[in-house]
């Protein structure tokens, strides 16, 4: 699995947040889980409220952000926000979450079907080594477009993650 790379000016998302192990309560690619329950809980605020979010980059793509704390590698927990992407932040309902990302050089991995099921953070992890560089900021993107066809249909579905990367540090 081999990157393309994408120098990113930086981002605003607007959305809801978890903290937490999201699978705790059921793992892999499910509604049951912290995170089916995190998406499900954005998309009914967005049919209910959706022109409220002020501009919106575009509705065809939606964003799952896993956000690493100290405590990540010993509990599992962290942080997963799911939302948009807004131009600029104005008049933001107190019920959402804001997110800035900061500039940065982004791994970009295209996942196709079973790929996305797969143990794929291991994977990048391993490319990561190999190639000489390390994570940039504690967290990875993963971008929804109009080709991830849902959780029923993740053979026939597209889904990347972006990654910030920097050149690894010498021993």
């Amino acid at each position: 699995m081999e990157p393309t790379m994408l120098d990113q000016p930086g981002m605003l998302l607007v959305g809801f947040s978890f903290f937490g192990d999201p699978f705790r309560l059921s793992g892999g690619w499910t509604e049951e889980n912290e995170i089916g329950r995190l998406w499900t809980r954005f998309m009914a605020y967005l049919g209910a409220h959706h022109a409220r979010i002020k501009h919106v980059a575009t509705n065809a793509v939606m964003y799952e952000v896993h956000v690493e704390h100290q405590e990540t590698a010993t509990t599992g927990q962290h942080e997963v926000f799911v939302g948009l992407e807004v131009d600029r932040l104005e008049d933001v309902p107190v019920e959402l979450s804001v997110k800035v990302f900061p500039p940065a050089t982004y791994a970009i991995f295209t996942l196709h079907g079973d790929e996305i099921t797969s143990d794929w953070t291991r994977t990048i992890l391993e490319w990561m080594t190999a190639s000489g560089v390390q994570p940039a900021h504690p967290y990875s993107v993963q971008r929804y477009d109009e080709r991830f066809k849902g959780v029923d249909h993740i053979d026939e579905s597209v889904l990347e993650v972006h990654v910030p990367i920097t050149q690894a540090r010498e021993p």
